[in-house]
């Protein structure tokens, strides 16, 4: 796993992201979130990203999106964040954990995607190491497809799970394949799998955006933040019964 000094050039596209799942999962996500958020000083979570070519029509959107979670961790400063990303022929990259999210959202607008296979593998192996060294509270990745041996993906979702780093899986796309390995990683790792359509994009960043606040901050963040929307869909998510 490298270190990501020089990003390369900003890259254009414009298409649309959302999320779009069952009120269980997502409660699943926040009651997650509110556990991170109890009696520590300081949480750390990895962001993993595909940035293999399929994923090239949303990727501008969901750097969008992603910067507003960003931007609303950032104004507790009590999450640190590690930007890990894989493209290419086994390119896998990774920042160093910050608590100074605009250099992150900088690093991440900069990434061009390019065509290689997933390397979902060596996502949580990073994760299982970083945890060793030091305590890693949840693993995020967002990503649309999966070409690897899900049997060994499931091994290490499962170490992930005993050591306490759930994985939320944010899936773009419908394909069965993927959809199947990441349900799994959630469920062994005792995460949540999301699916992310083309529809409300908006909807996605005002989640990501109130559970990242909740999740360092709890509701008391959520109504200095003034926006009483995200407490109703705090309180809302809080309250869905599993189905």
């Amino acid at each position: 796993m490298s270190s990501d000094n020089k990003p390369p050039v900003p890259r254009k596209s414009g298409s649309s992201v959302e999320t779009r799942s069952d009120a269980s999962q997502i409660a699943a996500f926040v009651r997650q979130a509110r556990a991170l958020a109890s009696g520590k000083a300081n949480g750390r979570l990895i962001l993993a990203l595909d940035a293999t070519m399929s994923r090239q029509p949303t990727w501008d959107l969901a750097c969008e999106v992603q910067g507003q979670m960003f931007d609303a961790v950032g104004s507790t400063g009590r999450l640190n964040v590690q930007l890990v990303y894989f493209r290419g022929l086994g390119e896998c990259r990774a920042s160093k954990f910050v608590a100074d999210t605009a250099t992150l959202k900088n690093l991440m607008t900069s990434i061009q995607c390019r065509s290689g296979e997933t390397q979902v593998g060596k996502v949580m192996a990073h994760a299982l190491k970083e945890t060793g060294s030091a305590k890693v509270d949840a693993l995020v990745y967002i990503g649309d497809a999966m070409e690897e041996n899900i049997d060994e993906l499931s091994e290490k979702a499962g170490r992930l799970g005993l050591l306490g780093v759930p994985v939320f899986v944010f899936q773009e796309g419908d394909d069965p394949v993927a959809e199947r390995a990441f349900r799994e990683i959630a469920r062994l790792s005792k995460g949540a799998w999301f699916r992310f359509d083309r529809k409300a994009a908006a909807a996605l960043a005002r989640l990501l955006s109130a559970v990242a606040v909740f999740a360092t901050g709890g509701l008391k963040a959520l109504e200095a933040r003034g926006r009483p929307e995200d407490i109703q869909m705090i309180e809302h998510l809080k309250s869905s019964k599993p189905r």
